[in-house]
Parts: structure tokens; C-alpha cells; sequence
């Protein structure tokens, strides 16, 4: 009976070839985009699950609020909270704790040198809690001791040309470092889904011992409250109250940091919160991340598109199934006559759709495996070789698809077996208004979604287009920035940098040049409570700082709002301070030139020289920071240099060749400004790319459904339309008479989706510091393309049934 049911449901398929291709179509599109977006899914969330013990390791936000105005929140904390919560609470098993720094790293013997970026001091228990796989050196003792280093199998094999190096040394220099690191071990390199990237980890010993060695004498890097720069993990014990820590870490804020003299004083409170190892990479956006971390609302946007998807494409079968109805009504009233029972029918039906269904993820399968690096390619990741999906997220598709083939298949199977055979062979059978109005609800649906989907686009394009044209305040334009020279000694490094910069500004291919800490798109670390002498009773507030020479200003052509740059006439100009609008207010002045002359305490004493007007250091993703900046004329954290556009190769290999004469002992390294700028943007285009796409595949399934749909509608009035062409209907109006009932369900999509898509959108835009404002007119337009999508794929049947020769369509009355 089987076998016979399967035979017929193939032929029933192979007799409406285009009913059968446009479904199956819209059913492959739909299961291809699903298994795409839940493959990108899976990957996202899947971050920081490979540690042995993620489920119950916690890392600390640390959040400042100022007379109840928040201040800042920052992903680092005090390196002094870990060691304290372990002796005092006993939930707590283990803690680690790591800072980054970057090497420069050498191995002499083989002349190999390089800047490494993707490493940090850390506690020997990081390589448990971490999940750094050794494969060779101790778990527990690689990390124990000064100057002990252990580094990724790939970093050996740069270095040594060998992963077997235990035991050899490294030659490293920072700001903090300069010495010699034993390798204690080689682990695998480190898994790419995590919010970390690290490439070495150096005993946190050897921090202890340099701070030590350039005259600490509190024991800060196990001690301190008030150097924040720590991001610091807690492993707590299994069953462990999440409300009962989080108290805990209150009490401690409390204690320890809210109850100084200095905090009491200025009403600033700090809070400690615990964040899930899990829920970092999607979900953590704050001030000194580790990484760029992605974005959960835009994660969750993309599963629930997986889901609309298919959506649609199960409500074309429906649609096109039960528009059949009136076609396949005499067959189901001979079968019944011949003695079917509804339940035969029903399952011939359910066959059908299963048939139907396979043919359908068989040909995405295909699809899905053929687009996968492609794919992968588009949105920027390294989620797999080939197509690649958890256990987690093969359940959940294979529910949503075993549960979506049932439930499109049992209506049209129900719809179709309930026929009353004397009435359907008498020809008195017509389509319900039960059935017309699901129709039109579905139409609806469909067309909804498409309306939110193409204003959604809109909007992440103009927000896109927005940040990376918006007027940064700061020229970042054909500048080449070159990574500061490390190996110079501090008594050496003035007169061999301004020797270097010399001839480098003799280039005819550059106009000039300027050192600095940091560079615009590099998030500024470097803060410091600062107080203005007139204003004590405001207390203290953080400002981020920022060390240049005379150069930058002009170079980078910041606006003075008030005052002067730092110039080589002013011998105070050591002591001197330049600082942004937005440090106005904090710091109490009324007005820029207010805040000219005065005095601003942090340690030292500064007098502000001038007040330049606010500008994006970051994306603009990013609020503006408070900012003040200082004169550092041996300051070496980068270079910028401006370029003229001509023969761009031609003046790096010249910057490059006197760099080597300098500064020999340095890798010479650089970027573009601007392409670093503008990379804060990728994973928001990434989004808009993606977005468009599965926007564009989720329109064009519903075109498919509304195709058919309308060609089912047109062909059920064929005569109609013959008898009004007989009576002198234009092509015209014929063509408006079977348009325009799907035209009115469009509009009414418009018209219920309109206020959906402006909610959903607003609420993805506060996500952004800096963002535009939702215009009405996006919503004409989403109206506006929909209409004519549906017009354009309506408009091929009903011409054509308007150009049929009447006689053709009454031969048969």
C-alpha cells in the first residue's frame, strides 16, 4: 500500500511540474539559509565552551559611578579582589588573574625577532581555567617562578623552527620587561571561539618581580584596589548561589574599595559583577575588553530570521496546496466513491509532503555544503573547513523541521480528505471562506515580514554608511603608523628617535610626522583620576590619557577651542595639560576658556594650555571619553606619519630602510590609519551583509508562494475573464480586477508591519552610542518596493490572462 501511495504521489507531483518546482525551490532556499544562519549560530555561542570548567567560571566587570552618575564600565577590576574573596569565601575554588603586555620577542641564534600583541602575564592557575592545552611542560609548574614563559605550538615553530624548545630562552622587551624568558612550555594553539587570543603567557612572577625591581614595594600586583588593568576570573564551586556571590562581591567593593578616605570624599562608588565565562564574547561590550567581542542581539536577530525563513516557505505549501484544492476536488470525490476512507486520503496526502520535503533538503544539503566557504568567506570567520553544526543546534533544526513538515502537510491533507464526493462530482464544490480567509491571513504574514525585513536593511545600511562617514573630529587620512621602537635604552631613545624622525621627513613622499601612547581605533588603557584645583569640591574623575609630542595636534588637525598646542618656547609645557570639551564639565569649568591657566591634580601638578574640541578616538559605537592629554617628547607608543598619495610604495620602502638603520633590533611594522579606523566596522557591515541576503531570500521564497498563489487565483477565473472580454473589458482593467485583491493584502502587510519594524529597529540601534535617526520615509519605501515586488510577480499572470483570446477561455461552456 506504501509502495502504491508513493507511486501516486509522484505522479500527482510530476503532473504540475510548476506547482512542485516552486515549492521544492522555496523549501531548498528556506532549509539552506536555516542550516547557513544556524551553522553561524552555533559557532558564535559556542565561545568559551571548551574549558573544562566554563559553566562555573565567572569574570569581573568592574562598574564606577560618581555622585550616582555612572562613569565607566570596564571588563578589567583590581587584581587585589581574587586573592581576597579566596580567603575569605569558601564557594570560591579557584581564581586567576592576567594583564597584557606587549613583546618584543628574539631569538638571536636564528636572527628571528617580532612585536608579539596576543599574550599576558598571568597566574599559573590560567592554564586550567583557560583551557590551555600543554603538550608539553607542566600544567602546574610551567607558569611558577620569574621569568618562565610558555607559548603556542605555532609561535615555537616561529621562533625555532621546532615545537621541542623547553628549556630555551626568548629575549623580551616592553615598557614593563627586559629579560630573558625561559620556555616552560608549548601548548596547542589556542582554540579561535574564545574571547581571548592568546599566543604566550608569561609567570606572573616575573610582573611581580619587575615591579619590584623598579621600586614597588606594596606588593601591588597581588594588593592593590586602585590599579584596575586585571582581568580576573573566578572558578566557583559547583551549586554555588549566583545572588549569594554577587552579594559577596558587594560586600568586598565595600570593604575594601568604597570605604577609602579618597572614594568617601569624592561620593564614588564601585561595583563588582560577575559574568559568566559563557556569556562574555556575546554579551560583554565594555571599556578594555580583551578582544572585539561580538554581538548577541545580532546573533539572535539571525536565529529567529532561521526560523521566519522556513516559516514562509512551509506557508507557500500551504498556500499552494489548499489553493489546489478546487483542481484536485474531483479527485478526491472519484476516489471516495470508489470506497477511500478519509484516513487513506490523508495519509496519500502526508506522503506527498513528505516526498515533497526530502526532495527538498536533499537538493540543501547539496547547496549547504557547496556554499559553506563561501559563506564563511562573506562573514569573515573561521567556523569550519566545511559545514559544521553542533549536536544542539542539529536537534533543534531537525525539531523545527520535523515539526514544520508535519503541520504544513496536515492541513491541505485534512482540507483535501473532507470533501463530500456528491457535491464535488455535482459540481456545486467551491473554496470555503474558511480556506480564503487562512490564505489571506498567511499572504499577510508573509508580506509583513518582508515589509520589517526590507526597513531593517535600510536601516543597518544607513547606521552603517553613518559611522564610517560621520566627521570624526580628526584627520586619520593617508597616515602610515608605525609601531614604537622598544629596544632603545630610555637614555638613548630621545636622540635616536628625533635622529630617525629627521630623516624620515626628509622623504619628499611625506609631510610629516608625530609620536604618541596610542593612535585613533586603539582603545586608550592609560587613566587617571584628575581634580581641578578651583573645583575640590567635585572631587576626582577619571580622564583617559594620552602622551604626544608637538607634532600631533597640527598633524592630526584637532580643533583648538581655547588656548594653544604645546610648544618648544614653553619649557612648563612638561607640566602642561591640553584637554577635550567633554573634560569640561567634570572637571568644573564653565566654558574653554575658563579652564585656560588652571591647575588639574593627578600626582603631579598640571596647568591646562588649552581645550580641543571633541574628537572619536573610537568607532562610533563608543561614546567620547573625557581626555587629557600630556606633553612626552621620548613618548614611543606609535608614529603616525602623513603621506602624499603618489608613490606610496616607493616612500614606505624608504621609511622601512631608514627604520633598519635606527632601529635595527625592531621588526618594523605598520598599518593604515584609516583602514584600522574603519576595521571597528567590520563585524556591524558583516551584519548588514548578512542581513541583506537572508532578507533578499526570505522576499524572494514569498514571491514564489504569491507566483503560484496567483496563478492558481487567475486560472480558477479563466472564464470570468472571458466573459468580461466579450463584454468590452479593457486589457487595463482586467489586469486591476486580478490584482487587486492581493495589492489590498500587501497594503495591509504595510500597514501591520510598519510600527513592528520601527520597534524592533529602535531597539537594535541604542545599541550604538552615535546613531541616526528612523526617518518615516524608510517605511514609504519598504512599503513602497514591497508593492511592487508582489506587483511585478502578479503582473506576468494576470497580463497574460488579459491577452487570452476570449474564445480559447469559453471553448468549453
Amino acid at each position: 500500500m506504501i509502495f502504491n501511495y508513493f507511486t501516486i504521489g509522484l505522479r500527482n507531483l510530476s503532473k504540475r511540474k510548476g506547482y512542485t518546482a516552486l515549492n521544492i525551490l522555496g523549501l531548498a532556499i528556506g532549509i539552506t539559509c536555516c542550516l547557513l544562519i544556524f551553522q553561524y549560530v552555533s559557532y558564535e555561542r559556542s565561545y568559551d565552551t571548551f574549558q573544562k570548567n566554563s559553566s562555573q567560571i565567572v569574570r569581573l566587570r568592574l562598574d564606577q559611578y560618581k555622585q550616582g552618575k555612572m562613569m565607566w564600565q570596564s571588563a578589567t577590576s583590581y587584581p587585589g579582589i581574587a586573592p581576597t574573596m579566596k580567603k575569605m569565601y569558601p564557594e570560591v575554588e579557584n581564581y586567576c588573574r592576567i594583564i597584557d603586555d606587549e613583546l618584543l620577542l628574539s631569538n638571536d641564534a636564528r636572527n628571528v625577532k617580532f612585536s608579539e600583541t596576543k599574550g599576558y602575564y598571568a597566574d599559573p592557575s590560567s592554564i586550567d581555567m583557560l583551557g590551555v592545552d600543554m603538550i608539553s611542560g607542566s600544567n602546574t609548574t610551567s607558569l611558577i617562578g620569574p621569568n618562565k614563559i610558555i607559548i603556542s605550538q605555532s609561535m615555537a615553530k616561529k621562533y625555532f623552527g621546532t615545537d621541542d624548545v623547553v628549556g630555551k630562552t626568548l629575549l623580551a622587551r616592553s615598557s614593563r620587561l627586559n629579560e630573558s624568558l625561559q620556555i616552560g612550555g608549548v601548548f596547542k594553539d589556542y582554540p579561535k571561539n574564545s574571547h581571548l587570543i592568546i599566543d604566550y603567557l608569561v609567570s606572573y612572577n616575573t610582573l611581580e618581580a619587575e615591579l619590584a625591581i623598579n621600586g614597588d614595594k606594596s606588593d601591588r600586583a597581588n594588593k592593590s584596589f586602585g590599579w584596575y588593568d586585571f582581568y580576573t576570573y573566578i572558578q566557583l564551586k559547583p551549586g554555588t548561589d549566583p545572588q549569594k556571590f554577587q552579594a559577596e562581591l558587594s560586600g568586598i567593593a565595600d570593604k575594601y574599595i568604597n570605604s577609602k578616605p579618597y572614594a568617601k570624599a569624592n561620593n564614588i562608588k564601585d561595583y563588582l559583577y560577575a559574568i559568566p565565562l559563557r556569556d562574555i564574547y556575546l554579551y560583554s561590550n565594555y571599556n578594555q575588553e580583551a578582544e572585539t567581542n561580538g554581538s548577541g542581539s545580532a546573533v539572535g536577530f539571525m536565529f529567529l530570521i532561521g526560523f521566519i525563513i522556513m516559516g514562509i516557505a512551509w506557508i507557500n505549501y500551504i498556500n499552494l496546496s489548499t489553493a489546489r484544492s478546487v483542481e484536485r476536488a474531483k479527485e478526491v470525490g472519484v476516489r471516495k466513491v470508489l470506497g477511500a476512507a478519509k484516513s487513506n486520503l490523508i495519509r496519500l496526502f502526508m506522503l506527498e509532503n513528505v516526498i515533497l520535503n526530502f526532495m527538498a533538503i536533499v537538493i540543501a544539503a547539496i547547496a549547504v555544503f557547496a556554499l559553506t566557504p563561501w559563506f564563511n568567506n562573506l562573514m569573515g570567520r573561521e567556523t569550519a573547513l566545511g559545514f559544521s553544526l553542533s549536536g544542539k543546534y542539529w536537534l533543534i533544526f531537525s525539531g523545527i523541521f520535523i515539526a514544520g513538515t508535519l503541520l504544513s502537510g496536515l492541513y491541505p491533507a485534512f482540507v483535501l480528505s473532507g470533501y463530500q464526493p456528491v457535491a464535488v462530482l455535482k459540481g456545486a464544490f467551491k473554496n470555503t471562506s474558511g480556506g480564503l480567509f487562512l490564505r489571506k491571513s498567511l499572504i499577510i504574514v508573509q508580506f509583513s515580514i518582508s515589509v520589517i525585513l526590507i526597513a531593517g536593511t535600510i536601516i543597518v545600511y544607513q547606521q552603517v554608511s553613518f559611522m564610517r562617514n560621520q566627521k570624526l573630529g580628526v584627520n586619520i587620512n593617508q597616515t602610515l603608523v608605525l609601531n614604537g621602537a622598544q629596544s632603545v635604552t630610555d637614555s638613548l631613545y630621545k636622540n635616536e628617535f628625533q635622529a630617525f624622525k629627521s630623516e624620515v621627513l626628509k622623504n619628499p613622499g611625506i609631510k610629516g610626522m608625530a609620536a604618541s601612547s596610542s593612535v585613533m581605533g586603539k582603545e586608550i588603557y592609560w587613566t587617571n583620576s584628575f581634580e581641578s584645583l578651583d573645583h575640590k569640591e567635585l572631587g576626582g574623575g577619571t580622564l583617559y590619557v594620552m602622551a604626544i609630542d608637538y607634532d600631533f595636534i597640527p598633524q592630526f588637525q584637532l580643533k583648538l577651542l581655547a588656548g594653544r598646542n604645546f610648544s618648544k618656547n614653553f619649557v612648563s609645557d612638561n607640566k602642561g595639560a591640553i584637554i577635550n570639551d567633554r573634560a569640561l564639565t567634570q572637571l568644573g569649568f564653565k566654558n574653554p576658556q575658563d579652564a585656560i591657566g588652571k591647575k588639574v591634580i593627578s600626582g603631579d601638578t598640571l596647568t591646562v594650555v588649552g581645550v580641543v574640541q571633541s574628537f572619536h578616538h573610537m568607532g562610533l559605537q563608543k561614546p567620547i571619553d573625557p581626555q587629557i592629554i600630556r606633553l612626552q617628547s621620548d613618548v614611543r607608543g606609535a608614529y603616525s606619519i602623513k603621506l602624499q598619495t603618489a608613490d606610496l610604495q616607493n616612500t614606505i620602502a624608504g621609511v622601512r630602510t631608514t627604520w633598519n638603520r635606527y632601529f635595527p633590533n625592531d621588526p618594523f611594522n605598520y598599518f593604515f590609519l584609516d583602514d584600522q579606523f574603519n576595521g571597528q566596522y567590520k563585524s556591524d557591515q558583516q551584519f548588514g551583509k548578512m542581513f541583506t541576503l537572508f532578507a533578499f531570500l526570505a522576499i524572494l521564497i514569498a514571491c514564489f508562494g504569491l507566483l503560484g498563489l496567483s496563478a492558481y487565483n487567475i486560472l480558477q477565473r479563466t472564464k470570468e475573464v472571458g466573459i468580461r472580454k466579450v463584454l468590452g473589458a479593457s486589457t487595463q482593467s482586467v489586469v486591476y480586477i486580478l490584482s487587486k485583491d492581493f495589492m489590498v493584502l500587501v497594503v495591509i502587510s504595510f500597514v501591520l508591519s510598519a510600527p513592528v519594524s520601527w520597534l524592533v529597529m529602535h531597539n537594535w540601534l541604542q545599541g550604538f552610542a552615535y546613531r541616526i535617526n528612523i526617518s518615516l520615509w524608510v517605511f514609504g519605501a519598504a512599503g513602497i518596493i514591497a508593492v511592487a515586488i508582489a506587483l511585478c510577480t502578479i503582473s506576468y499572470q494576470a497580463v497574460k490572462a488579459a491577452l487570452t483570446n476570449p474564445v480559447k477561455s469559453l471553448r468549453s461552456e
